[in-house]
């Protein structure tokens, strides 16, 4: 292949229509909930619009909801695995991410607060309490997306809980 782009082919006008819907119906939700896993808002547009860029050309019935946002989960581990070793890299500079001055203003100190108690969580303990407490999702659900055990699920949030508990003084 020298030098030559292989054109993709077209996808199905019915996958392209499924797919359309769920960008429109669920772009913002899904952007939240890689805000909450990756710590900003630039990233985690950027996360959901690669997702979206990857399904085009999808079968139609691989394109639900559940399965996209298993997608988003697992491109903002990628994102926070790119971060961790770009962190330890020597030349790395100090500070992690750090959000627009738009972001800032609009989150209250508390919320703040507990997004920066939920950043400092191990990477399972915070999907777990995104999943259940954001999207609402049932312990199956969450054991699903994230490929564990219901048992693990709950006492993966029962740590996270009792953690957030701690550092938060009794806030949370």
């Amino acid at each position: 292949m020298n030098g030559e782009t292989v054109a993709r082919a077209p996808a199905p006008p019915e996958a392209e229509a499924v797919l359309a819907s769920l960008y429109r119906e669920h772009w913002l939700a899904l952007v939240r909930l890689a805000v909450l896993l990756v710590g900003d808002r630039e990233s985690a547009e950027d996360v959901v619009q690669d997702v979206f860029s990857r399904l085009h050309g999808k079968r139609p019935g691989k394109l639900t909801l559940a399965y996209v946002r298993v997608c988003v989960l697992n491109a903002s581990r990628s994102v926070l695995r790119r971060r961790g070793v770009a962190a330890r890299a020597p030349l790395a500079g100090p500070g992690g991410p750090v959000d627009s001055a738009e972001t800032a203003a609009l989150l209250g100190e508390s919320r703040e607060e507990m997004l920066d108690a939920l950043a400092r969580l191990p990477r399972r303990q915070r999907e777990v309490l995104v999943l259940r407490y954001y999207l609402d999702l049932s312990d199956a659900e969450i054991a699903k997306a994230t490929r564990v055990r219901q048992s693990t699920v709950r006492s993966t949030a029962s740590r996270a809980l009792d953690r957030l508990q701690r550092e938060l003084g009794g806030k949370a």
